[in-house]
């Protein structure tokens, strides 16, 4: 009709932003799968920041590619879908993660803090980078864990098996109040709150370590160096930034993100996404 309004343009609602940090083109993910979260327990809590459920049904649709930009983290995930069943525990992943979703699946996962599985299980999560083993080759413990948790429909119920069995092996373990640790996650909050941390030697001076003392301890809690963490948190916060169409000023956003300049930003979000920033955005925004 002459004159009236345009009918509105529908989109997908964007996840809410704790959500979407790391996954790649947000608003498309989130129709594809339903994504929920459950905070972790008071026995837990310092080493586990939240408990994670993904179920999907692409029957009659075609595959679909998560991608994600994870976070330099360990995750115990409990996994159920064609070809695919048990449990699994998955080392910071250094490139950007893709898993397809095919079928009737679901994943029921722990997102450990940085540092905080080598915390409480006493290894060096260097051995787990860029790798994805089966849960009962690192936790020979945790034998017939993953038939009980997937058997638990109710998400509650999962959080419960799963944090007892922690809270277990935390206890048998005999984990003390771990000083290093705790340096580290303050480190890390640091390096992913504050984007003006855009260096490794800005955050020696800040927390007046050495850079040996630093990298050693990332190494052995975290799995990956200092300088790794702070480009994986820029990019993502770059990669967030985008796909909310909050931003097109690419040269602003290098340089709030603490890049030597747009080049620089532009060539680095590439190589890791897989396409130019702005391309990302426009593809992100009409998914």
């Amino acid at each position: 009709m002459p004159g009236a309004d345009p009918a509105p343009i529908h989109r997908r609602p964007v996840p809410p932003p704790e959500t979407a940090k790391g996954i790649l083109r947000p608003r498309e993910h989130q129709a594809a799968s339903n994504h929920r979260r459950l905070p972790a327990g008071e026995q837990v809590a310092r080493y586990v920041e939240f408990y994670w459920s993904v179920r999907w049904d692409r029957r009659g649709l075609p595959p679909y590619s998560a991608e994600v930009l994870g976070f330099p983290v360990v995750n115990m995930t409990f996994e159920k879908e064609r070809g695919r069943r048990g449990g699994f525990v998955t080392g910071v992943w250094t490139t950007k993660y893709v898993r397809e979703l095919a079928g009737v699946g679901e994943t029921f996962g722990v997102k450990f803090r940085s540092g905080g599985f080598g915390a409480c299980i006493g290894m060096d999560v260097g051995a787990l980078r860029d790798t994805a083993l089966p849960l009962i080759e690192v936790l020979p413990e945790a034998e017939g864990l993953a038939d009980k948790v997937l058997a638990t429909p109710e998400l509650e119920q999962r959080r419960i098996l799963v944090e007892d069995f922690l809270i277990e092996a935390i206890t048998r373990r005999g984990v003390a109040d771990d000083a290093s640790y705790h340096l580290v996650l303050r480190i890390i909050d640091a390096m992913e709150l504050d984007r003006e941390l855009a260096r490794v030697d800005q955050v020696t001076e800040r927390f007046d370590i050495p850079i040996r003392t630093l990298q050693r301890l990332f190494r052995r809690y975290v799995g990956v160096g200092p300088k790794w963490v702070l480009r994986r948190f820029r990019l993502q916060d770059g990669a967030q930034l985008l796909a909310e169409g909050r931003t097109s000023d690419l040269a602003a956003l290098a340089l709030d993100l603490g890049y030597f300049d747009q080049a620089h930003f532009s060539r680095e979000f590439a190589a890791e996404i897989g396409m130019p920033p702005l391309e990302y955005a426009r593809s992100s925004l009409m998914s």
